[in-house]
């Protein structure tokens, strides 16, 4: 079956005062959004095509004419008007750094459908095939939205994707408050966007190098400095972190710590081009680090085989609990959430927090003495 949308000619608010006055004429209803964008060679994405629904009336907007919209701008910041998406995470990144805006009251359908029973991470196509029995051609995914004109195809495609939104959360919402999980949907939604903000600081970046906890407290403290001059080259420069310096060759810098251009060039894949280009401060940094004297909270190692098994009773019991509850493990209890549990469980941690506060600890009030048994035996 194919989508039986995308038939009539798209509309487009072509100024920023059509915009204005569109947005203002809808503004008591929530509003359907979705962005095309390209990231091949940058770092941050390159805005290509803005998509808009207010109830059935459904418009493409140029990024031009978007950023030049005080309205729109506006509208992304209201903490009152809900602006619906679906997975929303590059999105966000996407206004962020575009606009210069933090986005507020985003609501995240994909979260919704995961608290609603339809499975975690539920792809946007097989909601709308489930909910409404549509077929979505999905073809001009990997197209080119910065080019111009715009294909009918595309633009059909980018309306099929706010299209079906209006209508999945009424369904999405009605459920929620059948099942009792409403405030837990917006909670998690604001929960998610929040930390997704505190991923663009620069300094966050280290502790995603897992490959670097083999290394000593020194070395640790030379690849903060390494990843954390990268991050700003990078943003500064609009170049993807691979075309910098790859991951594994900043490792390999902390690990041996060179002190001479001689010795850097000599790393496995070192490029010559980054010797020539950043060698002087490749071995500043390296200098800074070593000579600090404020180290970073250490790379988190992998799990201990001990450890391994204790992961595994702390997650039956997780499990246990959204078993119960009808709720995709995946969202009530994260890995990276549960491991931390291992290291830093206890009433004033961050990491029992996350569980025993909120919709998490309404759910999983039951287990916590279980969990706490099983956590300090």
């Amino acid at each position: 079956m194919t989508s039986k949308a995308g038939s009539a000619s798209p509309r487009w608010l072509e100024s920023p005062a059509e915009l204005n006055d569109w947005l203002s004429a809808g503004r008591s209803s929530p509003l359907a959004l979705d962005t095309e964008f390209e990231r091949v060679s940058t770092f941050f994405p390159i805005p290509g095509l803005v998509q808009l629904g207010q109830g059935d009336d459904l418009r493409l907007v140029e990024p031009s004419v978007a950023e030049a919209s005080e309205g729109f701008r506006s509208a992304m910041a209201d903490p009152e008007r809900p602006k619906l998406l679906y997975a929303m995470s590059e999105d966000l990144e996407l206004f962020r750094h575009w606009l210069g805006i933090e986005p507020r009251h985003m609501l995240d359908l994909q979260i919704a459908a995961s608290l609603a029973g339809l499975g975690f991470s539920l792809g946007y196509a097989r909601l709308v095939e489930t909910l409404f029995n549509e077929t979505l051609d999905k073809s001009a995914t990997r197209s080119d939205w910065i080019s111009r004109p715009l294909s009918d195809k595309q633009c059909q495609y980018a309306l099929d994707d706010i299209r079906y939104l209006q209508p999945a959360y009424e369904h999405l919402l009605a459920a929620l408050k059948e099942r009792g999980f409403e405030d837990a949907w917006r909670e998690e939604t604001a929960r998610f966007a929040e930390e997704l903000g505190k991923q663009s600081d620069p300094s966050m970046y280290f502790h995603r190098l897992r490959g670097g906890w083999q290394l000593s407290e020194e070395q640790q403290s030379v690849l903060y400095h390494l990843s954390l001059w990268r991050e700003n080259e990078c943003r500064g420069r609009d170049r993807p972190r691979g075309r910098i310096l790859a991951d594994n060759v900043l490792i390999g810098i902390a690990d041996r710590m060179p002190q001479n251009k001689g010795a850097l060039g000599a790393i496995d894949e070192m490029p010559s081009v980054v010797v020539r280009r950043y060698g002087d401060t490749l071995l500043e940094l390296v200098e800074s680090g070593r000579s600090s004297d404020v180290k970073p909270d250490k790379i988190e190692p992998p799990l201990t085989r001990d450890e391994q098994a204790l992961f595994k009773q702390v997650k039956g019991l997780f499990r246990k609990a959204a078993e119960d509850n009808d709720v995709p493990v995946e969202l009530l209890a994260p890995r990276k959430r549960v491991e931390a549990c291992l290291k830093a469980w206890g009433e004033n941690t961050d990491a029992s927090r996350f569980f025993l506060e909120g919709w998490r600890g309404a759910l999983i009030q039951p287990f916590v003495n279980d969990i706490s048994m099983v956590l300090k035996a």
